[in-house]
């Protein structure tokens, strides 16, 4: 009747675990590394709109039904196209991802904690070996079409930005966007939120150091004695220079824009992408609906204009601060051949 774990966790009884894994609406919210499987929890449609982000905190807190990856193997199941939106942070990307939330069209996965369990155990010393099939599995598991012909479109964490190469490596059928905040607005949405958005940077800065992601001759020391926000330029460069990689070794697959001019073009934009990843939006519509007028955090009215006046303010009061830190970042991208404005725009 199912096997018991140290923990004390149950796996399901056999002849549960084919419904659960051929069921979207059993969301594959979690992967513990200690027992190879992954954590599902049931989850509706209008529960995955309602969520900010796919994490306990929107979700709330449920007793999850954990499924050794052997088991889950054995299961047949389908399969969606997969599309992803790998992202800076503060750059709309959830807007995207709760667009692609069309009925009969596809589905918007907004940052899958699972992905950010693979990358923690990439961080704790996981493997390349362990890791690639854990999650391509994962993978799979997060693309089960919601509705016949569903496509899925995944944002993940922006933490989870060193494992994009592979995922896209993996899917060799789906496309990427790259989207990214201007370096200005970056650097104002962190000083912003104060001590947190400052220890944010930095906890980003220690994880890319992690993966390797930082080829900019800077020493551990260097790093400790940058300011909080030449940390966190430094840290927007890397996930640049990261893209910019992506773009050359994947070419035809990637588009780029900036948040900026996304939301100063949300149709053109949304025209684009959906025609880039090969789905059939109704553009006018999803331009009017929820995704582009109210705020995926707050629920509150949004716009272009209302997203505008909040960067200007943000940066308008770490002025000094920022545009020092803009300047040294130029210094930087020239001397390492980071280009400020990538390659591959979507528009």
């Amino acid at each position: 009747m199912g096997e018991r774990w140290p923990n004390g966790g149950m796996t399901q009884a056999i002849a549960n675990i084919g419904a659960i894994v051929r069921d979207p609406l059993w969301y594959p919210h979690r992967y513990d590394p200690g027992h190879d499987a992954f954590q599902f929890r049931p989850l509706s449609r209008d529960q995955h709109r309602s969520a900010t982000f796919l994490t306990d905190e929107y979700l709330g807190a449920a007793a999850p039904t954990a499924i050794r990856r052997s088991d889950i193997e054995t299961v047949p199941y389908d399969q969606a196209p997969l599309h992803f939106i790998f992202h800076s942070a503060f750059c709309c990307s959830t807007v995207l991802a709760r667009a692609f939330d069309i009925d009969g069209v596809s589905m918007g996965l907004k940052e899958p904690v699972l992905l950010n369990d693979i990358i923690g155990w990439q961080h704790r010393g996981g493997t390349a070996a362990q890791i690639a099939p854990v999650l391509d599995d994962g993978l799979a598991l997060l693309s089960r079409p919601f509705a016949s012909g569903e496509a899925v479109v995944i944002k993940p964490s922006n933490v989870v930005n060193g494992l994009a190469p592979g995922m896209l490596s993996m899917r060799p059928e789906a496309r990427a966007l790259l989207l990214h905040c201007p370096l200005r607005t970056y650097l104002g949405s962190i000083a912003k939120k104060g001590m947190t958005g400052r220890l944010w940077a930095r906890e980003l800065l220690v994880k890319q150091l992690a993966e390797g992601l930082h080829g900019f001759g800077y020493s551990a020391q260097d790093y400790i004695g940058q300011t909080d926000l030449q940390a966190a330029a430094i840290g927007w460069l890397a996930q640049h220079a990261l893209f910019l990689k992506m773009i050359g070794h994947f070419p035809g697959r990637i588009r780029t824009i900036d948040s900026a001019t996304l939301m100063a073009n949300p149709a053109r934009s949304m025209a684009a992408l959906a025609a880039f990843y090969g789905l059939d939006v109704d553009v006018q519509a999803v331009i009017a609906g929820p995704a582009f007028t109210r705020h995926s955090k707050f629920g509150n009215d949004f716009s272009s204009e209302t997203r505008d006046a909040e960067v200007e303010q943000s940066v308008t009061a770490h002025h000094d601060e920022i545009e020092k830190v803009v300047a040294w970042s130029d210094a930087v991208a020239k001397s390492v051949g980071i280009p400020m404005v990538l390659p591959a725009p979507l528009l």
